[in-house]
């Protein structure tokens, strides 16, 4: 049993939720301030985007690796260096933009902040609408072949 459809249900959510933060920031921040709002908006939900799928890659690409043994020192490996890695592009990135004169801080912010929040909400209902079960080779009794003869 492998958390693959879990994952790929978060980041199907993820995919919209993206949209609808892309949607709603663009217009709130273009009332508040103008194109730059827009592209402020616009530019958080990418750097969200970007870290829900980076998340959820390195999870799908470490189960693969290492055969979705999650206890395998290799599994957390991948998955802290991806968000190693996050946190590095998001640091740089926030350097970076930080004194642009095409973003708008405060919108930018929000809409970063909007999207975690968000992203965690996703990754919530995804497991718990997940059907995964406890245990894969548990056998019940009167499961076994021996039983039905």
């Amino acid at each position: 049993m492998t958390a693959a459809p879990v994952l790929k249900k978060a980041l199907v959510y993820g995919a919209l939720l993206a949209l609808a933060i892309a949607v709603v920031g663009s217009i709130v921040g273009g009332i508040v301030a103008g194109g730059v709002g827009v592209v402020s908006a616009l530019i958080g939900t990418a750097m969200a985007a970007l870290f829900l799928g980076i998340t959820a890659g390195s999870i799908l690409l470490a189960s693969r690796v290492t055969k979705s043994e999650v206890f395998n020192p290799i599994f957390f490996a991948i998955v802290m260096g991806a968000w190693l890695v996050k946190f590095i592009v998001f640091l740089v990135l926030v350097f970076l933009l930080k004194d642009q004169p095409f973003i708008d801080p405060v919108v930018l912010f929000i809409t970063i902040v909007v999207a975690v929040i968000g992203s965690l909400a996703v990754d919530l209902i995804a497991v718990t609408r997940a059907r995964m079960p406890y245990v894969s080779d548990a056998e019940l009794p009167g499961d076994s072949n021996d039983a039905r003869n």
